[in-house]
């Protein structure tokens, strides 16, 4: 049985269209000075393996009043793009990326292997700065179940090395340390595909704040979405990809600054991961 978070339709159908291609808002509050983001962990933390021993999955952090949340921004890019690539599309997005630094915002980039080897300047330039960590996002972009928004499927004896091949194109950009976390194409896994992953050692990471950023162009809806949703402890995804979500950077420059005057402190995946409390 596929598991689904709620929304997902919407940022699915990102990927979908690459392979072809909400709580009350909290009151605002005013905070003078941000505090700070702590360094990513030297050994960064992956869960305990789940029921059976299956890979374990990861959807928000602690509910606590340290106001914690996660911005994760997907890379896509699937394995057969090189012509649209060539053609002149953009699956990259660095004014994202620029904003992100400019606001001090840590992120977490979860990128497909796809996405590294057309933009291997861009993901060791994300992969060194102390400010962002990047996680797998599989290196094809395939689906690891049938019937997830029209993306092709990765066969099941693949799906390990599918996950394995995306750090090797990693390691090739050079980016130095790429976490043992792992996102879904298409947010859609099984019972099949956590046992497949099992070997790799990974943490599957998903959300519980979909910011609707795939095809909008109103960045406004989509910050009104998120900042609607987030909680503390939460995980909003997002993409970094300008053709498919060119929304998305303005989006961000009234995201953080609002979240920031709740009182709320921006963290990577690693760092609710290892936060006290658990996965959710």
């Amino acid at each position: 049985m596929i598991i689904r978070v709620r929304q997902v339709a919407a940022v699915c159908a990102l990927g979908a269209a690459l392979t072809a291609c909400a709580a009350p808002q909290a009151p605002r509050t005013k905070a003078a000075h941000p505090a700070p983001s702590p360094a990513a962990p030297s050994h960064p933390p992956t869960l305990a393996p789940g029921p059976s021993g299956l890979t374990p999955v990861f959807k928000h952090g602690p509910r606590t009043p340290d106001k914690a949340v996660a911005l994760t921004f997907d890379a896509d890019m699937t394995a057969d793009q090189g012509s649209r690539a060539a053609a002149g599309e953009h699956f990259d997005n660095p004014r994202l990326i620029a904003t992100l630094r400019a606001l001090k915002v840590p992120a977490t980039v979860f990128m497909t292997g796809r996405w590294a080897e057309e933009y291997p300047v861009e993901a060791r330039s994300i992969g060194r700065d102390p400010l962002f960590e990047v996680a797998n996002h599989s290196y094809s972009h395939y689906a690891f179940t049938g019937d997830c928004y029209g993306l092709p499927r990765v066969s099941e004896d693949r799906m390990r090395s599918d996950v394995e091949r995306a750090y090797t194109a990693f390691r090739k950009a050079g980016v130095p340390d790429a976490m043992p976390y792992f996102r879904f194409p298409g947010g859609c896994y099984d019972r099949t595909a956590l046992k497949a992953l099992t070997p790799a050692g990974v943490t599957a990471v998903q959300w519980d704040v979909v910011s609707g950023d795939a095809f909008a162009t109103d960045a406004d809806a989509v910050a009104s979405q998120v900042l609607g949703g987030v909680r503390p402890g939460s995980v909003v995804v997002m993409h970094c990809t300008r053709s498919a979500a060119p929304a998305t950077e303005r989006a961000v420059r009234r995201i953080v600054p609002e979240l920031r005057a709740r009182g709320y402190r921006f963290v990577k995946v690693s760092q609710l991961i290892g936060a006290k409390g658990g996965p959710s």
